[in-house]
């Protein structure tokens, strides 16, 4: 039943991702808002990696940020963000719908060399905050992106100042 929700809103929210990420001119890619800041296409990338996270999430209680490797690829051009957000969101929807409901309230912690970066709490809650909530968050700092750059927004829960009405 939790499956259920979460595979719905997955699939519902991997869309609105996708329409965000269409929506980046490669020309906007190396812009960002302060020297803070990655580049838009450093947060695309990084939108599409969120997605690489669910099989170690769903199909581990610990999560080793030192072991983790993850290869951006060339994100010079918008099509090849696109490329391995598809390929992620892929593996992603797999490792949901194959995963045992059973585990979704087990401990799970993000360490690093020993130390812990994520505190322990059900894997349940991980899912929402880690991997749904924290991709949203950078979705939200996408939108502001594309308005700064002069880009039209895509609507993702009704429509936008960019959409006729």
């Amino acid at each position: 039943m939790i499956k259920q929700a979460l595979l719905g809103e997955f699939l519902h929210e991997a869309e609105n991702t996708r329409k965000i990420l269409q929506a980046i001119p490669d020309s906007a890619l190396d812009w960002k808002p302060s020297e803070k800041n990655w580049t838009t296409g450093q947060l695309a990338s990084h939108i599409a990696e969120v997605y690489n996270w669910y099989e170690p999430t769903f199909n581990q209680d610990i999560f080793d940020m030192g072991a983790y490797r993850y290869d951006k690829g060339d994100i010079s051009r918008v099509e090849n963000i696109l490329a391995k957000f598809e390929e992620n969101v892929a593996n992603a929807q797999k490792a949901l719908e194959n995963s045992d409901e059973n585990t979704y309230f087990n401990e799970w912690k993000m360490e690093m060399d020993g130390n812990v970066l994520f505190p322990p709490m059900p894997k349940v809650q991980v899912i929402r905050a880690f991997l749904y909530n924290h991709l949203y968050h950078h979705r939200g700092e996408l939108v502001v992106y594309l308005r700064s750059t002069g880009n039209k927004v895509p609507g993702l829960y009704g429509p936008t100042a960019d959409d006729k009405m």
